[in-house]
């Protein structure tokens, strides 16, 4: 049976661990990765809209990894609508990448709940094997935070660079351009950073469990020394 103070740092990377795989399913299941303002560029150009028309112009758009909503403003109001990025719109983006950040993530939380079983397991027992004790829920902490950590750099370089928000904004446009005018990012993108935080908090509590307190005896052990203990 481990120690007191071992037993307090497994509980407390078992809770870390359980709230990034609650924060990766969070992030996951919600559609607010991403919000941005887009322009109806054919819309503005056709009526020649000087800087205090284009907001007739300016609608809204936000969005996650399995669908999202629209603004649309070409002139004539507003117009809702809602889409999903399976089957049909990842066809427009890089699929690939996409499919990659979700695979990263799926990964993430995987490996978060096998690092919360390992440091159930220390809390319970002293494991007979290196890679069940400390050592392995290290190994899993840093292979959940790599992956949430890629997911999150894949996820940029998608909006950075392949110009994700752009795409998903002119998706079955076929008459009007959208470009995007600014773009932030949302709630459950900071909930994957927050994720592989955790993970690195994880990392740090670790070698904190292999310290070691030396055990001081009672006036009552050592009253207790009998002749043979005195001889060896």
């Amino acid at each position: 049976m481990p120690g007191c103070f071992k037993r307090t740092v497994f509980a407390l990377i078992a809770v870390l661990s359980f709230s990034s795989f609650i924060l990766i399913l969070v992030a996951m299941s919600t559609q607010k990765w991403m919000t941005a303002k887009i322009l109806c560029k054919t819309g503005a150009e056709l009526v020649n809209a000087t800087d205090p028309e284009l907001v007739k112009f300016m609608g809204e758009i936000y969005y996650g990894l399995f669908g999202g909503g629209k603004m649309r403003k070409c002139g004539l109001g507003g117009r809702r609508s809602r889409f999903t990025i399976f089957p049909h719109l990842v066809k427009k983006l890089n699929t690939s990448l996409h499919v990659v950040i979700i695979l990263f993530l799926f990964v993430a939380f995987s490996f978060a709940l096998v690092s919360l079983g390992f440091c159930i397991l220390n809390f319970l027992k002293v494991p007979y094997r290196a890679i069940k004790g400390p050592g392995g829920i290290a190994l899993w902490n840093v292979l959940a935070g790599v992956s949430a950590l890629l997911a999150v750099t894949s996820f940029m370089a998608a909006v950075e660079l392949h110009n994700l928000t752009e795409r998903i904004a002119n998706f079955r446009e076929n008459v009007f351009q959208f470009v995007v005018l600014e773009e932030q990012y949302q709630n459950s993108f900071w909930l994957c950073v927050a994720s592989a935080t955790v993970h690195g908090v994880n990392l740090l509590l670790v070698p904190i469990s292999l310290i070691h307190f030396p055990t001081l005896k009672t006036k009552t052990e050592e009253a207790n020394v009998t002749a043979e203990d005195i001889m060896y």
